[in-house]
């Protein structure tokens, strides 16, 4: 069974929280993301059972082996779709920020690797 967007977004919203403050709880993320604390709940629950996050006694969230891999190809997708509309097309970063969470999504992974290879190519850094 596969996640559906609503799942990457809040796999990478852990990864990016850890990364922030390492430590990463429910209300965290529903503070993070503008969500109901029911909401995220039933979020994690489905991304238990998936076995993409392990949830400890103290309510804290680690994203598991399979989680971070996951966690960390959207983010990597998010950045350098950000940065392709900024740098090369001069998108405002609002708007290039909205909609590279959009385009992550649903991004095909030929289409993504072509964009990589166009951005290193043209000497981009990707932040």
């Amino acid at each position: 069974m596969d996640i559906q967007r609503s799942g990457e977004d809040y796999l990478e919203t852990i990864y990016i929280l850890h990364q922030r403050t390492g430590y990463v709880r429910s209300i965290d993320i529903a503070t993070e993301m503008g969500y109901s604390k029911p909401s995220v709940s039933k979020g994690m629950s489905i991304l238990r059972e998936l076995g993409y996050i392990t949830m400890m006694q103290d309510g804290q969230i680690k994203l598991t082996k399979a989680g971070l891999k996951r966690a960390q190809e959207v983010y990597s997708r998010h950045k350098l779709i950000r940065e392709f509309l900024i740098s090369k097309l001069g998108v405002n970063p609002t708007t290039a920020e909205n909609d590279a969470c959009k385009v992550e999504h649903v991004i095909s992974e030929e289409t993504y690797l072509r964009l990589k290879d166009f951005m290193e190519k043209s000497g981009e850094e990707v932040k």
